[in-house]
């Protein structure tokens, strides 16, 4: 019988098997069709949170989607990612603003391109990939005015990637906020999660709460109760005063020096946060991925370690996965000047030996 699988998906299956010496012969020569493309296996969700584990957000903020040849994050960074211990890296999408979509919001076949090049190369270097739609700040200025765009998208990259494997993870929106409220937020999610399910009925999906993903508003999200295959996630930023000292975004340019030194109290509020959370994981039978977190470049550095040891190691001891933010741009883990990991933070996140 002839496979009439894409050649895209037929070379991230077989990146998988080959491994990372197989990516150079699958770049520069077309892949022989198999006998039979198997169909997506049904995976369990803690299963597939554990093997997400480790993991790093990458390249939202990267030149790559106006011009590959200008790409700061290069090929070489994903061996770099799975050797420093990683498990997996969360793609952060901007197809409203790179996605050079047509008037019916079809999205480009560069844009595409060069998210098939991250994914294939990923899967390439045995890491577990989320695909995190990051439009929500448009969102969550105009959820009427975008709704139709979004689920638009949402149905072409499913479509896409309806025969990858199950280590490739859509995580439905990056911190629904502002008029997208948790009311309206439920609603939503499910229409998106049905545009999904209809051509990826076996996809784990990511999910969070309304309110920027607070870890304080789990409450609030009301996810579809037959749908098991579903990982909630939820961000960590607190003390923001700590975390983003010095972030003009924030609104705190010149609000600095604020310390964190791990006293008793501070550990206890990130574990009180973090059992209410558990809390809700336990009672609705839900896998939790702490999707971001992170502390600003400008707060000190032995603080920063402190404070992302402390953080990360609340999440591993409750089971949780984590993706730290991020990469590269800024709260960095990894300096593209110097072409180097900054080290303090590295072990922070993971302890060396471990």
């Amino acid at each position: 019988m002839q496979n009439h699988e894409p050649p895209r998906h037929r070379r991230i299956r077989a990146v998988l098997s080959l491994g990372l010496a197989g990516v150079v012969c699958l770049v520069s020569a077309p892949l022989p069709a198999a006998e039979k493309s198997p169909a997506p296996r049904a995976v369990d969700a803690f299963q597939q949170n554990k093997r997400l584990g480790r993991g790093v957000n990458i390249i939202g903020y990267d030149p790559i989607w106006r011009s590959r040849s200008s790409a700061r994050f290069k090929e070489k960074h994903f061996t770099l990612i799975k050797e420093a211990g990683f498990d997996s890296v969360r793609i952060n999408l901007h197809p409203f603003r790179y996605g050079k979509a047509s008037g019916d919001h079809q999205l480009s076949r560069e844009w595409f391109a060069t998210l098939d090049w991250a994914v294939e190369r990923a899967l390439a270097a045995r890491l577990m990939v989320i695909l995190d739609f990051h439009e929500f700040n448009a969102i969550g200025d105009d959820p009427a005015g975008n709704h139709d765009r979004f689920l638009a998208m949402w149905r072409q990259i499913a479509e896409h990637y309806k025969g990858a494997p199950a280590e490739l993870l859509f995580e439905i929106l990056n911190e629904p906020c502002k008029k997208l409220t948790p009311e309206m937020w439920n609603p939503w999610l499910r229409e998106a999660l049905a545009v999904i399910r209809k051509t990826n009925p076996t996809r784990t999906v990511v999910i969070g709460p309304a309110h920027w993903n607070n870890i304080g508003y789990l409450e609030k999200l009301d996810l579809p109760e037959g749908d098991r295959n579903l990982i909630a996630t939820v961000h960590y930023y607190d003390p923001f005063p700590f975390t983003h000292q010095g972030a003009p975004w924030a609104g705190r340019k010149d609000k600095v020096g604020i310390p964190w030194k791990g006293t008793e109290k501070e550990r206890a509020e990130i574990a009180r946060d973090f059992d209410k959370a558990q809390t809700w994981a336990k009672k609705h039978n839900r896998p939790i991925l702490l999707g971001e977190f992170g502390a600003y470049d400008k707060a000190d550095m032995a603080d920063r370690v402190r404070y992302l040891d402390c953080v990360t190691r609340q999440a591993e001891r409750r089971g949780w996965s984590w993706a730290y933010w991020q990469f590269d741009s800024d709260f960095i883990v990894y300096d593209m000047q110097k072409q180097a990991w900054v080290e303090p933070i590295l072990h922070a996140l993971i302890p060396r030996g471990k």
